[in-house]
């Protein structure tokens, strides 16, 4: 866990920033309307709970992270917290369910992100939602540059992207686990985005239900 830990907090504090998060207010209003009121959430890799707090007022939410720092940043916002490396048991949540588990901006990070979204399923009480995003990596954009033999401006600038994903490969392994998936694009091109997020979305939500 230490280098792990180490490694997100140096990324996190390089390139990232206090109160960084990809299409905030987008991905925000998102989530919000998703989430609605009066729910027990789990926001995991919430970091500095930059994305969390527009989903906070009303709901009941437990932010976990490995990045401590940027945890006592998020609990100053008045989410609780929880420092947790998700890649382990899980025992820290031990007897827990939850009505809404958050995944904002992690499963591309992640060896092993199957891994995760079962033991998301386990913590999700009947009836509730898994929701998140990812980066769309392989939109027409991001096609043209591989093509051209450059990562800039793409997913794969970040080394800590260790997973890629294309709207069908989200769905395939969304629905190992719950028989309903939703996916939509967002980005600057919304109308197009909307219409085919795989060719035209910067990001892509995904709200997967029990």
């Amino acid at each position: 866990m230490s280098h792990t830990k180490d490694l997100y907090e140096k990324h996190h504090a390089a390139s990232r920033g206090e109160g960084f998060s990809i299409l905030k207010d987008e991905r925000g209003a998102c989530f919000s309307g998703l989430i609605g009121k009066g729910k027990k959430v789990l926001d995991i890799g919430c970091r500095d709970g930059a994305l969390t707090k527009a989903f906070l007022e009303g709901n009941t939410v437990l932010g976990v992270d490995i990045d401590e720092n940027a945890l006592m940043r998020a609990a100053e916002l008045g989410i609780t917290t929880r420092t947790m490396d998700l890649m382990g048991d899980w025992h820290e949540l031990e007897g827990q369910t939850f009505d809404v588990i958050v995944a904002g901006e992690l499963l591309e990070h992640l060896f092993y992100p199957e891994t995760i979204v079962a033991k998301v399923r386990e913590h999700l009480a009947q009836g509730g939602q898994f929701i998140g995003s990812v980066p769309n990596a392989f939109s027409l954009k991001n096609r043209l540059r591989y093509a051209s033999g450059s990562r800039r401006h793409t997913p794969l600038a970040d080394p800590t992207h260790i997973n890629q994903f294309s709207v069908k490969e989200l769905e395939s392994m969304l629905r190992e686990y719950f028989p309903q998936v939703d996916i939509k694009g967002l980005g600057r091109y919304q109308k197009l985005a909307s219409l085919s997020p795989n060719w035209f979305a910067f990001d892509l939500v995904f709200v997967a239900r029990t």
